[in-house]
């Protein structure tokens, strides 16, 4: 912690649906000595910044329900009212017999301009100065302090927990290091926006896929980058490598590692519609979603008729069916929406597939689509890239209907997918 308050405290929050209060307070500390901590240090080689602090507190967590948790830092005896958020994964030991809810961890620091750098760009504001690697041993430089998880996965959680529905938590990296923790499990659950993976990520979700565990993805642009976990001072997996075009300068590729670039590139081409169904096709739209199936199941009870659009849902990156890649088969597009992205004109899909082992795999398609699961009312302004309360209502619906389904086994056993690309790609 670095603060030039005297004192802070702090307070840990469990997030969830709890009545629609949205967390329950699980402890507080006691009032603690404030500390003004040295600035970024950054790699040379990597230009990767860190927080080099010495420790302040040190909290157990024994006791504590697994689940996602906000720590709420708030500053006592400051001359202006001073809070910050730590967001905190207290992981599940066993998955099995629930749907896993993944923090996207690794997406977070991508776009975590802590330290004045992330994978995109650099002090200067250019992408030649950019990180090839960042580091989870630094806060997140945001107007909360909790990354991308109030944005792309809180409201999701949200929503499961108040369906009652029985939950496991991890993180990306729990995924990658260990290899059986998916063992059982009903379902994977995917945030609004979880772009980084390890290859050891893929692989064991791909594994579980295959053994017929439900894959949900509730974002866009999902799998994308290939990284690479090495240790920090703090510990294992602290430091995530992407140098993506640059990869050939990569040490770690030199020395045989994967490439840390995108999954879909050469060498070692591996696209990620081979896992999800639909592939990652541009950035950045702002369109709206239009119904292609009202009949399936998935959208029971939306009251959706075909061809109804929802404004604004298809942002501000979005994926689609392209069968120049592998795509599993049958696969049923259940929304088709008309897209202008730079210039060019494509669709964005939202599928359902059913897999040989009888996994069900559900893909929105739309990185706003977690975001629009709290749109109540008149649209939004432009936090909310102007959702509206149908938009809500009807992505709450459909997330239900994926959830309890998933959560009950096998859902391509049950509901076996109905091939109907030929409609519309040749």
């Amino acid at each position: 912690m670095s603060t030039t308050a005297p004192r802070f405290t702090v307070s840990a929050f469990r997030i969830g649906w709890y009545g629609g209060a949205g967390a329950r307070l699980v402890w507080r500390s006691q009032e603690l000595p404030g500390l003004l901590q040295p600035p970024a240090r950054t790699d040379p080689e990597t230009r990767a910044a860190r927080a080099d602090w010495v420790r302040t507190a040190e909290v157990c967590t024994a006791g504590w329900p697994e689940g996602c948790y906000l720590l709420r830092l708030d500053a006592v005896g400051a001359r202006e009212p001073a809070q910050r958020y730590v967001p905190l994964t207290v992981r599940s030991v066993s998955t099995a017999g629930r749907s896993v809810f993944v923090n996207a961890v690794g997406t977070w620091h991508a776009y975590n301009r802590w330290g004045d750098a992330d994978l995109y760009q650099g002090p200067d504001g250019e992408n030649a100065s950019r990180s090839l690697a960042v580091s989870f041993d630094r806060p997140y430089r945001s107007a909360h302090g909790a990354g991308q998880f109030p944005r792309y996965e809180e409201p999701l959680l949200r929503l499961a927990e108040r369906i009652g529905l029985p939950l496991a938590y991890a993180t990306g990296p729990n995924l990658a290091r260990e290899p059986e923790l998916l063992r059982g499990a009903r379902a994977v659950l995917s945030p609004g926006h979880d772009e980084y993976w390890s290859p050891e990520q893929r692989r064991h979700v791909a594994a579980a896929r295959d053994r017929g565990t439900n894959l949900a993805v509730f974002g866009a642009n999902c799998c994308y980058r290939r990284v690479r976990f090495e240790g920090s001072a703090v510990g294992p997996d602290r430091l995530m490598v992407c140098h993506k075009q640059d990869y050939v300068r990569d040490p770690g590729f030199r020395q045989g590692q994967p490439p840390t670039h995108e999954f879909r590139r050469t060498p070692m081409p591996e696209p990620e519609s081979a896992l999800l169904g639909v592939l990652y096709d541009g950035y950045p739209v702002d369109a709206p979603y239009v119904v292609a199936r009202p009949d399936h199941w998935l959208l029971a009870r939306t009251g959706a008729v075909a061809g109804e659009s929802f404004a604004h849902l298809v942002g501000v990156e979005y994926d689609r069916i392209d069968l120049r890649y592998p795509t599993p088969r049958p696969v049923e597009i259940l929304a088709h929406s008309p897209v202008i992205c730079k210039g060019r004109a494509s669709t964005a899909n939202t599928v359902y597939a059913s897999l040989p082992a009888g996994a069900g795999l559900f893909a929105t398609g739309t990185m706003r689509w977690v975001e629009a699961l709290d749109a109540q009312g008149p649209a939004g302004g432009k936090e909310r890239h102007g959702l509206d309360g149908r938009a809500g209502a009807f992505t709450r619906i459909v997330t239900e209907n994926v959830l309890r389904a998933f959560a009950a086994g096998p859902a391509g056993h049950t509901r076996p997918a109905v091939d109907n690309v030929a409609h519309y790609y040749n």
